[in-house]
């Protein structure tokens, strides 16, 4: 079964999931995801708990394996790559992850510099350079002698996000940008997250359930639910769909079916179908 939400943009796509379906031993997590997501976009992604969003994003990251559907990033079938193949694609995306996921024991610029370090054959002054230039970018100048440890949760996302973009990605993916932010930091953030896009070209999917982050960064948005897309639209389509289930997400209110009490005994009794 194809899923409504493949979108149609203007801009070449740079990514571009067809069919996609993935299982967590016999329970199906995403069921014919489609999406297509343009050059320059921002695309959020949104769903509620176990709707398959983080798997999504993983499939996206060639972290896991399909077991049906093909993902394409910049032009390349993911899944028929070898690892050397893989390796060299990463290098043209960037990762932000949800915690930061700094390295304690390196300074706020020895982190910035680390794929510098992995990827490239710079000179040391060459990557402590470019890793300035980026932490000016998200307004951390001056802080690269600093360890996480002696930074606020605001500056670990932004050094976090200074890493993602030091080798100048392609893509870029965010999970979870604004979580246990306060609304002002969050709101900061946002506002960097657009200044990147504009003044670097880059394609970028976040994945949130901050409905405020999310309506005012997103060129388009795509809702999950139950492992399928509920809806992929503009801001405006979201907010004026009639999709029961998106309005639960939107307003935040309980979106669960009418209990089929033969179908609940047969879970109970191990004996559903």
């Amino acid at each position: 079964m194809r899923s409504e939400g493949t979108n149609s943009t203007d801009t070449e796509p740079l990514i571009e999931v067809e069919d996609l379906v993935t299982y967590y031993g016999q329970r199906r997590i995403l069921d014919g995801i489609n999406l297509r997501v343009g050059t320059g976009e921002i695309r959020v992604i949104m769903g509620g708990s176990g709707s398959g969003k983080s798997t999504l994003l993983r499939h996206l990251l060639g972290l896991n394996i399909p077991a049906a559907g093909r993902i394409r990033l910049l032009g390349k079938d993911i899944n028929r790559l070898d690892s050397q193949a893989m390796y060299q694609l990463r290098k043209q995306i960037g990762v932000s992850f949800q915690g930061g996921a700094l390295f304690n024991s390196l300074t706020v610029g020895e982190n910035v510099a680390f794929p510098l370090r992995e990827h490239t054959r710079l000179d040391a002054n060459t990557m402590r350079i470019m890793a300035r230039m980026k932490l000016e970018v998200v307004n951390l100048a001056g802080f690269e002698d600093l360890y996480p440890a002696e930074l606020s949760g605001g500056m670990i996302k932004r050094a976090a996000l200074a890493r993602a973009i030091v080798m100048d990605p392609k893509l870029l993916f965010f999970d979870e940008p604004s979580a246990g932010l306060d609304p002002v930091v969050s709101a900061e953030l946002d506002e960097l997250i657009l200044r990147l896009r504009d003044s670097m070209n880059i394609t970028i999917v976040v994945v949130t359930h901050e409905l405020d982050s999310a309506f005012k960064i997103a060129d388009s948005i795509t809702i999950l639910d139950q492992g399928r897309i509920a809806l992929t639209g503009s801001k405006q389509a979201v907010r004026a769909s009639d999709n029961e289930r998106v309005q639960a997400l939107l307003n935040r209110r309980a979106g669960g079916e009418e209990l089929d009490h033969d179908a609940y005994l047969a879970r109970l009794t191990g004996k559903a179908s």
